[in-house]
């Protein structure tokens, strides 16, 4: 029998105030293990989508679960990477590590070996005494993921994180956040712009439109785990770089 799905989205829409709708009537079943991009125009909810699913913001119809329970009940079962690596300038990258542990009130030792762990974990273990003006971007988003990640998270929801770096630091940490996946076994949701960076992540993307958001297009992603330099040369991947492309291309200009 296969697992429940860890994520369920039963008609879900959303609507702000009396404003227009930002989601309308989404239906998404994710596996526990899956690694999902959202990718579509700008407006068409993909942040909003992640918001729900952490709990941040309530649906206005539909039903959402998470591992089965409400998203407010399942708070403690996911972590959210956000667009800014938001660390507090005044911390240490250790401390800054650190602060989702001590607000949950984990026992000292506990948080100081996980921020050691975490820490290896991005590759940032001699840095831990180092503060965040001190680090380059990639540098300050990987403390980002390690904070994250310090809570154990069944679920990983990342909103653009690399966005704002220069290509070659993204593809480096792209390759990065698949190994950390392979030794923690998260189920991912990613948004992100670039279809490129979809498919070399994720094995399965959805295409959003707008207006309200709606899922458009589900492309399945079988490109073999571990992915690496040689998997961006690949002509599988690129077919399905120039499949999402089309797709994408579709629904802006139908938009």
């Amino acid at each position: 029998m296969p697992a429940p799905p860890i994520v369920e989205f039963s008609d879900v829409t959303k609507r702000f105030g009396d404003g227009p709708l930002v989601l309308d009537r989404v239906n998404l079943a994710a596996q526990p293990g899956d690694f999902i991009s959202l990718i579509g125009p700008s407006g068409c909810g993909k942040s909003t989508l992640l918001r729900l699913i952490a709990g941040l913001s309530p649906v206005t119809a539909g039903r959402l679960r998470v591992d089965g329970l409400t998203p407010e009940q399942a708070a403690a079962e996911l972590a959210f990477v956000f667009q800014e690596p938001t660390l507090l300038p005044w911390l240490t990258v250790r401390r800054n590590v650190e602060v989702p542990q001590v607000l949950r009130g984990l026992p000292a030792g506990v948080i100081h070996a996980t921020s050691r762990r975490v820490l290896d974990l991005v590759r940032l273990g001699d840095r831990g005494g180092a503060h965040p003006r001190q680090l380059s971007g990639g540098q300050k988003m990987r403390v980002s993921i390690a904070r994250a990640l310090s809570l154990a998270p069944k679920i990983l929801l990342l909103d653009e994180p690399f966005g704002a770096l220069d290509e070659m630091t993204r593809e480096h940490l792209n390759e990065e956040l698949l190994a950390i996946r392979q030794q923690q076994a998260w189920t991912g949701f990613f948004v992100t712009h670039s279809v490129a960076e979809a498919v070399f992540l994720s094995n399965r993307i959805l295409v959003m439109a707008a207006g309200p958001g709606r899922f458009h297009t589900e492309v399945a992603v079988p490109l073999a785990y571990p992915r690496t330099e040689a998997t961006r040369l690949s002509r599988d991947y690129h077919d399905l770089v120039a499949e999402v492309s089309r797709i994408l291309r579709s629904v802006e200009t139908a938009a």
